[in-house]
């Protein structure tokens, strides 16, 4: 063996896993933006991914459950991470829509009114 030889050996290219049937298997899985459906980048690093905890309704404590939404750079860079984010986790049924709630400029004798 020369020495390149003896090198490259010893360098494992990426990580991967071998599986006993299929040879190496990548553990690599590129994820989709939640709120468009376009594929994630994997140099997308503005791209963000949130877990959001179930809550029991009853007393209000976290049930070790989540759902995960994952965001692109694109949404973030267009400012509309939270509204994605909201209406996500409405959709999921994780909180009330956000229509659902009076609006801030609007006083709590005008909202009576409406």
């Amino acid at each position: 063996h020369t020495l390149l030889a003896i090198i490259m050996e010893d360098i494992k290219v990426g990580p991967s896993l071998e599986s006993e049937s299929d040879g190496n298997v990548e553990l690599y899985f590129p994820r989709k933006c939640s709120a468009t459906g376009r594929l994630i980048a994997a140099k997308d690093h503005a791209a963000v991914q949130i877990n959001v905890g179930h809550v029991d309704a009853a007393t209000g404590t976290y049930t070790n459950e989540y759902t995960t939404f994952a965001l692109c750079g694109y949404i973030r860079f267009l400012s509309r991470g939270d509204e994605s984010l909201n209406r996500l986790a409405a959709e999921s049924g994780l909180m009330r829509s956000m229509g659902s709630f009076p609006h801030p400029s609007k006083s709590s004798a005008e909202a009576e009114e409406d």
